[in-house]
Order: structure tokens, then C-alpha cells, then sequence
């Protein structure tokens, strides 16, 4: 199927490198905004939808696959892909690894300028969904939640769970975007969103 156009589909994009530091100087500095969501939650098809280009980030059957930052750079800023959350397959060690580096990559980053928070509109948030927005909310960026997985509900129960998940979470309905990465909902309003956050255009 062919990739329809996103605000993003028609910018150069870059894959810069994967990282283990979450300090890592990226040349040129320029605005980042990270996606972050447990293992399982769509993300590197998310991306590949937002970019339009299907094999940018690795699909993967198995869950947990990014282990690194993985930075791509578009005009002006950068996209930065965190390692999920939540893979209990992982070892104990793995998994503190990966937290560290999530941790610092969120407080500390200078560049950060806001955060895309994947979760499945199925499902209420888990536990590790709580850990995550309260970093999130110790992190004091913008942040966006984008809900995945939207084609797998009719149209009535997206806008139930849309809302349901406002307010599990204690957010305001326009912090949420519904998306499908198969159907493209909300794809390229979440790529009008990431422009804004950046406070450009690609």
C-alpha cells in the first residue's frame, strides 16, 4: 500500500546513529522531540507512518527490539526514538539499563523540546503507563499522547476509549491523538503537532 502524505513525507530525513548515552551530542544541535511507549504499542510503524517512508525504523515481530536512542534527523529538528517500556522478557539488569537511559534522556536532555507518549487506545494504562506519565510530568516537557491501535475499534468505541483514556489519565481531550498507523487516522495530525512542538516546518 502506498504511504499517503504527511506534513513529514516530504522533508529529507537522516538516520543519524543509535546511542546508549542519553547525553549524546548530535551535530547540529537542533529541537528534539522523543517517542516513548511500551514495547508492544506500534511505535517504529507509527513512525515509519509519520514519515511515510515504511522502512525507516525496523518493524519487528518481538517486542522490545530498541535498545538505544535512535535519532533521525529532519530540517530542523530531530525525531528521537527511546527504548520501550514494559518488556517483562528483558532481563532485571536489561531493563534497569534502559530505564537509566530513558530517565536521564527525559530530565536532562537540553534539547528536548517535547515528548509523542504512545499508548493503545485498547487497553487502561498499566502500571508501567503510570511510572512513564508520572516521569513524564517530572520531566516538565509538552507532551502528546498518541493513541495507537485506533482501526482495531468502530467508530463509536474510539471516541469512548478517546475519552475514557482523557480521563484515566486526568488530561484534556486535545491532549490526545488518535491514530492508526494501518488506516493513517490521525497520522497527519499528529505530524502537524510534532511541527508545531519544534515551532517549524519540514
Amino acid at each position: 500500500m502506498t504511504a499517503l502524505p504527511t506534513p513529514l513525507s516530504a522533508a529529507p530525513v537522516e538516520f543519524v546513529g543509535s546511542f546508549p548515552d542519553p547525553l549524546v551530542t548530535l551535530s547540529p544541535p537542533l529541537p528534539e522531540v522523543a517517542l516513548i511507549g511500551r514495547s508492544n504499542v506500534g511505535k517504529s510503524s507509527l513512525l515509519n507512518a509519520l514519515t511515510g517512508r515504511p522502512g525507516l525504523a525496523r518493524v519487528s515481530g518481538t517486542p522490545g527490539k530498541t535498545t538505544l536512542l535512535n535519532a533521525f534527523r529532519f530540517p530542523g529538528f530531530y525525531l528521537v526514538d527511546l527504548p520501550g517500556y514494559g518488556w517483562a522478557r528483558a532481563g532485571k539488569t536489561a531493563r534497569a539499563g534502559y530505564r537509566r537511559l530513558v530517565d536521564r534522556y527525559l530530565l536532562e536532555r537540553p534539547t528536548l523540546a517535547g515528548v509523542v507518549w504512545l499508548l493503545d487506545v485498547r487497553h487502561q494504562p498499566s502500571s508501567d503507563d503510570r511510572d512513564m506519565q508520572d516521569l513524564l510530568a517530572r520531566s516538565g516537557h509538552p507532551v502528546l499522547v498518541a493513541l495507537t491501535k485506533g482501526d482495531k475499534l468502530t467508530r463509536s468505541a474510539q471516541s469512548q476509549r478517546t475519552r475514557a483514556l482523557a480521563v484515566a489519565l486526568g488530561l484534556h481531550d486535545d491532549q490526545l491523538q488518535l491514530t492508526s498507523s494501518t488506516s493513517r487516522l490521525g497520522i497527519a495530525e499528529l505530524a502537524e503537532s510534532i511541527l508545531a512542538a519544534v515551532g517549524g516546518t519540514a
